[in-house]
């Protein structure tokens, strides 16, 4: 058994790196040579400004490779990868699709060698293991703080940036139209305080005896180990300490919003721990009356619950005042530039980088297939884009909403395993977030996160 592991390993391994040896095999004779300097287009964007009236690789024939988990309907640079091809017939570049599974041990060993893609898909959580292999953007870091919103965030000490946000996403609450009229409920019931939903919540409670039959709020399942987050800093909590490098999260805000959710279920009776352990499945089964999501739930219902008639309202807040901050915020990143690479493939990726940062049509198809905020600022006042639900929920608070950077697994795996043993297992809440505060202090020692939270705009007004 053992000799066939390591066989299997072997030629897994041998079909990685002879997918490097092929990747991006760079200029080639064959191919169409450009000679249309003047393409008759006019220059686009707003501070990064691309006049697309050039030779790209002198117009000689170039072929690249562009990574990604996602596909046409998931990944906006797919189209923008025709256009530019469009635009410049010399330039070919091959899109590979690597499943999400595979993809962060696959890219890591392209991007080692010599010869990998030049463009690829990231996401920031993976931050630690490609930044080692990734190109700076040639871009001036005036104009990128100039047109995206949260670029700063983004930046070495030197100011520069290897991947910026191209759209963001944060919480909101869900909620079954259905259900909410069956209560009597109406637009004006609509919670901004959280004893406003749990009032709200009550109403959409049933229960057969002592079985619960329809929830009125439910976070069983992975909801905590978002929702946790949102309501410390609402409270002017950080999630990690002075030194940006520890977690912190065993102190009095924790314990207190941890004691208020058990509430809402042991004395509110708006939900139960043995209501299933999937929020988005009840939710989706009409089952559940609210729950807490971020914008990847309507893709999730649209594709299995298209039934489901519901409405978005933004995440309430303990008074009717202005938080700290409302909640975290996460974005999709903009494309990495493979900084192994040769020269001419490195300079056709960087112009790709720029047509695309520069070009509307990129971040309006972000915000339509990752259903998310653009980072742009000049769409962020689009009536188009703020037709749609979750846009028009997290506008008027996008400058409160605050990113700790790419954070380590554990903060929230632990957090999702203090709940549980509150919830499930019935431990004190104190105990539970100690042991939670061990884990993650143990689990990022030696990460070499440092978190972000000191770019906030508003980092000043924590306690």
């Amino acid at each position: 058994m053992k000799i066939r592991k390591i066989v299997s390993s072997v030629i897994a391994t041998v079909g990685i790196f002879a997918c490097v040896a092929a990747c991006g095999s760079g200029n080639g004779s064959s191919g169409t040579t450009d000679t249309k300097k003047d393409k008759g287009l006019p220059t686009m964007g707003q501070a990064i400004t691309y006049n697309p009236n050039h030779l790209v690789n002198g117009g000689k024939p170039i072929s690249l490779e562009y990574w990604s988990w996602g596909d046409n309907g998931t990944d906006p640079v797919y189209d923008m990868v025709k256009e530019y091809q469009r635009i410049y017939p010399n330039v070919k570049i091959k899109t590979v699709k690597v499943s999400w599974t595979d993809y962060w041990t696959k890219l890591p060993l392209a991007l080692k060698g010599s010869r990998g893609p030049a463009i690829f898909n990231i996401h920031n959580s993976y931050d630690s293991l490609i930044r080692p292999y990734a190109a700076n953007y040639d871009i001036d870091k005036s104009a990128l703080e100039s047109d995206y919103a949260t670029a700063s965030v983004h930046e070495d000490k030197d100011g520069k940036v290897k991947y910026i946000d191209s759209v963001i996403n944060t919480g909101n609450i869900y909620y079954n139209k259905k259900l909410w009229k069956d209560a009597g409920l109406t637009d004006a019931d609509i919670p901004t305080t959280w004893d406003e939903l749990r009032a709200v919540a009550k109403k959409l409670a049933k229960w057969n005896g002592s079985k619960m039959t329809q929830a009125g709020f439910n976070f069983n399942g992975d909801a905590y180990s978002a929702i946790y987050q949102g309501l410390n800093y609402q409270k002017g909590q950080l999630l990690f300490d002075s030194s940006g490098k520890k977690a912190n999260y065993d102190n009095p805000a924790t314990r207190e919003n941890l004691q208020f959710l058990k509430d809402l279920y042991d004395k509110d009776k708006v939900g139960s721990i043995n209501f299933g352990n999937d929020y988005i499945q009840s939710f989706g089964n009409g089952q559940s009356a609210m729950v807490y999501a971020w914008g990847h739930m309507e893709g999730t219902l649209k594709e299995k619950y298209p039934k489901i008639e519901y409405g978005i309202f933004p995440t309430p807040t303990f008074d009717k005042g202005i938080p700290f901050a409302y909640d975290r915020y996460n974005g999709e990143s903009t494309p990495g530039i493979n900084a192994r690479q040769n020269k001419e493939q490195q300079a056709v990726a960087q112009d790709f980088i720029k047509f695309i940062l520069a070009n509307d049509v990129y971040i309006r198809s972000a915000v339509k297939v990752l259903n998310s905020f653009p980072a742009k600022k000049s769409l962020q006042n689009d009536a188009e884009i703020l037709k749609q639900p979750v846009m028009a929920a997290i506008k008027p608070r996008v400058d409160r909403l605050i990113w700790p950077g790419p954070a380590p697994a554990t903060v929230e795996t632990s957090g999702k395993e203090a709940f549980q043993n509150v919830f499930q297992n019935g431990r004190p809440i104190g105990e539970a977030v100690k042991d939670a505060q061990k884990t993650m202090d143990k689990d990022m020692k030696n990460s070499g996160f440092m978190s972000m939270e000191s770019k906030y705009g508003f980092y000043s007004e924590h306690k």
